[in-house]
């Protein structure tokens, strides 16, 4: 099977202001707005060891860290690093699928050297903007996935699948992208609290307790069984961009943030087709899989990032998730004219 590569940008906020603010370098850092319902962006590896995370309450990161010097994220500058990033890795692969600012998946299957490619593309992003990435090599997104993770900062793993079901057997299925804290509770319950134990529990068990879909699923990926396929978008009445998590996300301003880095992918395409619409819609997918759309016809056909960027924070704003969500998009339909330039059958590159 032909090897696919997890990139990932080690701590990206807090890494981009460290490089604008280097006296902060080696002290804990907390990337987050200071409102009394903020949450924390990121963090700096320092403030990690305290136990502070992604996607916390940035009161309780404050609790647990004192000292935590706290900075107010700055979005364009981290779309500005990313883009850089980027440009890189489609320099390098020509196969991409960009999941966020600071992640992508690479189709290596053209590549005579793979681990060596990715050793200079790593050396590559170092020296162009001072930011150092982990890579994870599997033979698919699962495995390149979880294998990225296991070593950061600046890890770089390659892992057989059998050999990821080995190395993690032991650790609990939370691990695994796709299996969060509530499954994790109720697989506990059952008795089953690692990997290993999930990849052997009788299937029918599974099924009676998470369902016939959920179940098998859960079974596949502590198996680490996965596509090795990257999300393609085709050309046709619309034009699409949109991203399924690793992990749910209820983060009001993270969930802006990658529909704002879709938008302005979606955008480009559209320009360089020279396409223009006027229908603008979003995709969001919930945690319970519930999945609405919400659209809004504006007044003149467009294909500027800025326009279609705030249409699409409306319709999201105006939707507000109950629930965390597990998959965002945004589409632009109703285009001024149907002659186009078609790439049709290139991979998507949402940002």
């Amino acid at each position: 099977m032909a090897p696919i590569a997890h990139l990932d940008v080690d701590a990206f906020y807090a890494s981009v202001e460290l490089l604008r603010r280097p006296e902060l370098r080696g002290l804990p850092v907390i990337v987050s707005g200071s409102g009394p319902r903020a949450v924390v962006t990121t963090a700096s590896y320092e403030a990690r060891r305290y136990g502070v995370g992604s996607a916390m309450p940035t009161a309780r990161a404050r609790r647990l860290c004192p000292d935590a010097i706290l900075v107010p994220p700055d979005f364009a500058a981290y779309s500005a690093a990313s883009k850089e990033v980027m440009k890189l890795v489609r320099e390098a692969v020509e196969h991409v699928e960009v999941v966020g600012m600071d992640e992508a998946y690479l189709d290596l299957a053209q590549l005579v050297a793979p681990r060596a490619a990715m050793r200079r593309l790593v050396n590559a992003i170092r020296a162009a903007t001072g930011l150092e990435c982990s890579i994870g090599i599997g033979p698919n997104r699962l495995v390149a996935k979880v294998a990225s993770d296991a070593e950061k900062p600046r890890g770089f793993v390659c892992l057989t699948r059998e050999e990821a079901c080995a190395r993690f057997a032991g650790h609990s299925p939370g691990l695994v992208p796709g299996i969060g804290p509530k499954t994790v509770q109720r697989l506990e319950e059952m008795g089953i609290t690692t990997l290993r134990a999930l990849a052997s529990a009788p299937p029918d068990v599974l099924v009676a307790r998470f369902g016939s879909n959920h179940g098998p699923d859960l079974q596949r990926r502590a198996r680490f069984e996965a596509s090795a396929k990257l999300t393609t978008a085709r050309v046709a009445v619309s034009e699409s961009r949109e991203t399924t998590f690793d992990y749910d996300i209820s983060d009001a301003a993270r969930l802006e943030e990658i529909l704002a880095g879709l938008a302005s992918s979606l955008c480009e395409r559209l320009a360089r087709q020279e396409r223009r619409g006027r229908n603008v819609a979003i995709k969001v997918r919930l945690s319970d899989f519930t999945t609405v759309t919400r659209a809004r016809m504006i007044a003149a056909p467009t294909n500027d990032a800025q326009i279609v960027t705030q249409v699409a924070l409306e319709l999201l704003r105006e939707y507000a998730p109950a629930r965390p969500v597990r998959l965002l998009g945004v589409r632009v339909a109703s285009f001024e004219t149907a002659a186009v330039k078609s790439d049709a059958g290139q991979l998507a590159l949402p940002l």
